[in-house]
């Protein structure tokens, strides 16, 4: 049976269901981001169906999320065995009543596709979450090394630590980039660099932003200019490091910024990075949210790197279906108890159902598989960036899977247009449209979303 379904567009977007229902929703739930109220009964695979009828091929899976399609029958399984009901109904405290599965469903979900020389799991509930908690291993490790392995804790840190002064609560700092997105929580908000909206009227750590290398594109043509570039984003943020008013313990980065207008660099500069933050005892936090599970041809984004050495810390959620952090120092575990904990420390069903979305991607090849795919479609969005050389600038992505995007005059106008062709896409930065296609996204899903760039470009 073919994955390939028919697009039909009925109604304006959103159509009157929608809106009636996003009115009846907007009486008590905030309402102003919504595209469309979705039927999820009526979606299946790398297709979207609404309320009214309308069905899309969804080429950015709601926001990079949906890992294997809708209704997938591996993960409908999953849904319907004794594990999940069970972790549902009886949602386990994990760090005081893991269940007697909890073990299990690690090792044979997460752990099997965990980052290499990264043996060590923490789970959580979000990626915002993830990387928060990955923030305090990476300061708990640094006090750590400052205080000496075996030392205990001082009364007067355990003291002033309650009134929130030093020296129980130390200036530290966590290293981000420009254009980054890290999540909404205090601390990864603090480190998110990417659009104003997210920040305003939040009260912020003060913690270094470093420069991510503005790439020029054709990167054949520029190789030179690229590689000057980045030796200066490297520069200065060796040179953060060295001056920040207080130390650094810890630098995250996304293999490719995402929010921030997909915003790419060469494997040489994060092997720079990992080097500068090894010469200087600075944890590297590689922020996986949205790079992970598959989306870039590789499982992890970071394997494009090479590095001789792996990150310390790996973030995941998004396509996991859960999230949390992997790593393999075991100093990243607190020196005591209850340090890094919560109530439910991730939530267990959800952890059944990534195990059930690693068995799919394992099972059918899936990265591989979009690996392939994403080769043909930048292909084909070559073609369209020498047709429309005014409209699909920058072009992006090429050998990372179906991880693509490019510049525009008016990237909203251009989405909306094509929501109203059948395919709904998505935008980040500034004037970016990014694809973000399911893993399950084929070759014969190709020539319609190529046709419809050409007519609403052909329209712009």
């Amino acid at each position: 049976m073919s994955s390939v379904r028919e697009v039909k567009v009925a109604t304006e977007i959103p159509g009157p269901k929608s809106r009636a229902e996003a009115e009846k929703l907007g009486a008590f739930f905030d309402n102003r981001a919504f595209y469309f109220i979705a039927d999820y009964d009526k979606s299946s695979g790398n297709y979207i169906v609404d309320v009214d009828g309308n069905q899309y091929l969804d080429v950015y899976s709601q926001i990079a999320s949906i890992p294997v399609g809708y209704n997938n029958p591996t993960l409908i399984k999953a849904a319907q065995s004794p594990e999940l009901i069970s972790a549902l109904v009886n949602r386990p405290a994990l760090g005081n009543f893991p269940s007697s599965q909890w073990h299990d469903v690690l090792k044979n979900g997460l752990l099997r596709v965990a980052p290499k020389g990264l043996d060590q799991i923490f789970t959580a509930q979000s990626g915002s979450e993830a990387n928060e908690l990955a923030y305090k291993a990476a300061m708990m490790l640094y006090r750590r090394k400052q205080r000496g392995e075996g030392v205990e804790w001082t009364e007067e840190e355990i003291a002033s630590c309650l009134d929130n002064a030093k020296p129980g609560s130390p200036d530290l700092a966590i290293l981000s980039f420009a254009n980054s997105f890290h999540g909404r929580g205090f601390g990864s908000l603090s480190t998110t660099r990417s659009k104003a909206v997210h920040k305003l009227d939040i009260p912020s750590f003060n913690w270094p932003q470093a420069p991510f290398p503005a790439l020029k594109y054709p990167l054949d043509e520029y190789k030179a200019e690229n590689a000057a570039e980045e030796k200066r984003c490297l520069e200065k943020v060796e040179e953060l490091i060295k001056t920040w008013q207080f130390p650094v313990a810890g630098l995250i980065v996304e293999p490719i910024q995402s929010e921030g207008g997909d915003n790419h660099a060469s494997a040489a500069f994060f092997q720079g990075l990992r080097d500068i933050t090894q010469k200087h005892n600075v944890t590297m936090i590689v922020d996986e949210v949205q790079t992970g599970f598959g989306a870039t041809g590789k499982f992890w984004g970071h394997e494009h790197w090479n590095l001789t050495s792996p990150p310390d810390i790996v973030t995941f959620s998004k396509k996991a279906n859960t999230a949390g952090y992997f790593f393999g120092n075991p100093q990243l575990v607190p020196d005591k108890a209850y340090r890094q904990f919560n109530t439910w420390i991730g939530d267990p069903a959800r952890v059944v159902m990534a195990k059930a979305v690693v068995e799919e991607i394992l099972s059918k090849d899936l990265c591989n598989q979009t690996a392939r795919v994403g080769a043909a479609l930048y292909k084909e969005m070559e073609r369209l960036a020498e047709k429309y050389p005014q409209l699909v600038q920058n072009l992006r992505g090429k050998d990372r899977g179906t991880y693509i995007a490019f510049d525009t005059k008016d990237s909203a106008a251009l989405v909306k247009k094509m929501k109203t062709l059948g395919v709904n896409i998505g935008t980040c930065g500034v004037r970016t449209v990014r694809l973000r296609p399911m893993l399950v996204f084929e070759e014969a899903h190709i020539p319609y979303l190529i046709e419809s760039l050409d007519k609403a470009l052909g329209s712009a």
